[in-house]
């Protein structure tokens, strides 16, 4: 028998807010395979972005120029057998959108106003039929405030730069040092600009995942949704 949170008349939207490097497009990918759910990597979308003006020699502050090519932008977010793939103007950039030229800029881009109208729009068609995940930094607050199970998900800044040290590949490593003051700055940013700043929605599930595994941080999250569906089922 299907749970009440695999069934398609309960399912549900989960959206999961963090900091840079807090894993959360690790967990969501992992939560909605749980869940049979889809996942919508927004950071992606972003990234995807930022890699495009990048590759046109448009710079964040030519915000104009920015706006100008915004509508010839189409990003695609496509399952496929090594994860979900990034398509940008029919180009596989999966790999290219985590270099560390665009964890430099992608805040800067991210706080256009026009661009993240655009992406917002493209997030919310696709959390329209429900049973969806998806994670980023204002998924909770802005994107998705109606979100069923809404999730701020952190984890000490060393921990981040530890986990994201991990992940980068040879020719992009920087030192330790070096990666921790760029997610301490990152923070700052994501924390301090106009539009959509990062923060806790007010209905949010607070959990620091320093010490935790993926699974258990998975675990969790999933159970947090298990029960929203069985609260529900007895109202």
């Amino acid at each position: 028998m299907a749970s009440e949170a695999s069934t398609s008349q309960a399912k549900i939207n989960i959206a999961i807010d963090g900091p840079a490097g807090a894993g959360k497009s690790t967990i969501a990918r992992m939560v909605a395979g749980r869940l049979s759910y889809v996942y919508v990597d927004t950071g992606a979308m972003y990234r995807a972005a930022t890699w495009y003006f990048l590759r046109q020699g448009i710079e964040p502050d030519e915000v104009d120029k920015v706006l100008q090519i915004v509508p010839d932008l189409v990003i695609e977010l496509l399952p496929g057998e090594q994860g979900q793939q990034v398509i940008v103007n029919g180009q596989d950039v999966t790999e290219e959108i985590r270099s560390m030229a665009v964890n430099a800029k992608v805040s800067r881009y991210a706080q256009i106003e026009g661009l993240r109208t655009r992406l917002v729009s493209l997030q919310r068609q696709m959390a329209l039929r429900k049973g969806v995940v998806m994670d980023g930094r204002d998924i909770g607050t802005t994107v998705l405030p109606d979100a069923e199970v809404k999730i701020y998900m952190t984890a000490s800044v060393e921990e981040r730069a530890r986990r994201r040290y991990k992940e980068m590949k040879e020719q992009d490593r920087v030192s330790f040092e070096e990666l921790v003051n760029s997610i301490a700055e990152r923070d700052r940013l994501d924390q301090e600009r106009e539009v959509s700043p990062l923060r806790q929605a007010h209905d949010a599930t607070y959990l620091d995942t320093t010490e935790m595994t993926l699974d258990e941080v998975a675990d969790r999250i999933v159970s947090l949704c298990r029960n929203y569906g069985s609260e529900r089922g007895t109202r």
